[in-house]
């Protein structure tokens, strides 16, 4: 306990370091086919342009994600708190 009576807090866990552009290709993928999807039944008037819309946005969304997690991938630290003044 703290000196006013509250918890303290463990420190936070280090970020776990992931490929973000793997993450967003495969995002992208799921909204390619739901586009599919969502194309053939508004083709057979089952379904509404609405969800093709998102899933083109979708997509959009997702090619600009892969794009800015390959640019920013580069300047990642490498280790973590590398970037952080005094850890020499």
């Amino acid at each position: 306990m703290s000196e006013r009576g509250a918890p303290r807090l463990r420190p936070a866990p280090a970020p776990l370091d992931v490929d973000l552009h793997r993450i967003m290709a495969v995002g992208t993928l799921v909204w390619g086919v739901a586009l599919v999807v969502t194309g053939v039944l508004a083709l057979l008037g089952h379904g509404a342009t609405q969800a093709v819309a998102a899933c083109v946005a979708g997509i959009g969304i997702g090619l600009y994600g892969m794009r800015w997690a390959r640019r920013h991938q580069a300047t990642a630290p490498a280790e973590p708190g590398a970037d952080l003044p005094g850890s020499d």
